[in-house]
């Protein structure tokens, strides 16, 4: 199965090579790589090292610089022929690229090639297992912004537990992400936090999230939150390609087995939900 994710990744980057003027976005090249979209920038990103985007704008600014020293379009038509239909738009980015503008660089004669690099197994490792997970009803409060600043809503969801005399009826930890920090700006990146809830009516001030059973690949991460992407990377690069699995249409998740009150950070157990299907 290796293979096949590397087939998935060379098969969009040679789509996005013959269709740079077409439609790049995540969710185009999603349907490209035959994948969910929840999951599929980050294997992606876990196996080139780069982000859907960032490979889209290389590679348009790759055919350009050919076109620039192969043909004799204009740099406004070379500028519309790789997707960017603003001519100063391209010359701004093409400088950042290449360091010259698209003038200068066609003067210079010379093509620099670029040339995927697979990173799988470049990751550090964890210990992955998969099994089946029940269905979980969450109540919590929902996040905007970076990932790494929801323990602000956690603190908020903690003291309105403790207010109510809520425990009773509260379980383990949860927290659901709904968006990539690759694809998404920080500021619009969606989370939930909270934690499973065996009470009747949802609380007020707060919401409700199901998530469903099924086959799910659990990877233990142990240590402080910071460094958690570095897991995700793990999960996404090193597991996953040689799995036989595929993931499921849903957002992962996230449980915690320790609190970090009164856990030292390098103590953390933090379990990574990939659903599958």
């Amino acid at each position: 199965m290796a293979s096949s994710y590397e087939d998935r990744v060379l098969r969009v980057l040679e789509y996005i090579h013959d269709n740079p003027a077409g439609d790049l976005s995540l969710d185009a090249l999603a349907d490209v790589a035959a994948m969910s979209r929840f999951h599929w920038h980050r294997v992606f990103r876990a196996m080139t090292g780069e982000t859907c985007a960032q490979a889209v704008r290389r590679i348009r600014l790759h055919r350009a610089a050919g076109w620039l020293l192969q043909s004799d379009r204009t740099p406004e038509q070379i500028a519309g022929d790789v997707g960017y239909p603003n001519p100063r738009s391209f010359a701004r980015a093409f400088s950042e690229a290449y360091g010259v503008s698209p003038a200068a660089y066609r003067r210079t004669g010379h093509l620099t090639l670029a040339h995927p690099q697979f990173k799988t197994g470049d990751y550090p490792m964890y210990p992955v297992t998969t099994r089946t997970e029940p269905a979980r009803r969450m109540i919590g409060l929902a996040h905007k912004g970076a990932y790494m600043e929801i323990g602000k809503s956690f603190e908020s969801f903690v003291a309105m537990c403790e207010a109510r005399q809520l425990w009773p009826d509260v379980g383990t930890s949860l927290a659901l992400y709904l968006d990539s920090p690759d694809t998404v700006p920080e500021a619009d990146l969606r989370s939930f936090a909270g934690a499973e809830f065996r009470g009747d009516t949802v609380p007020d001030g707060m919401e409700e999230r199901q998530i469903p059973s099924g086959k799910t690949a659990v990877l233990t991460y142990e240590g402080p939150y910071s460094g958690i992407h570095a897991a995700y990377h793990s999960l996404f690069g090193n597991w996953l390609p040689s799995s036989g699995e595929e993931p499921a249409d849903q957002p992962c998740y996230e449980i915690y087995l320790n609190n970090p009150r009164d856990t030292a950070p390098e103590e953390l157990l933090t379990e990574i939900c990939l659903p599958l299907k």
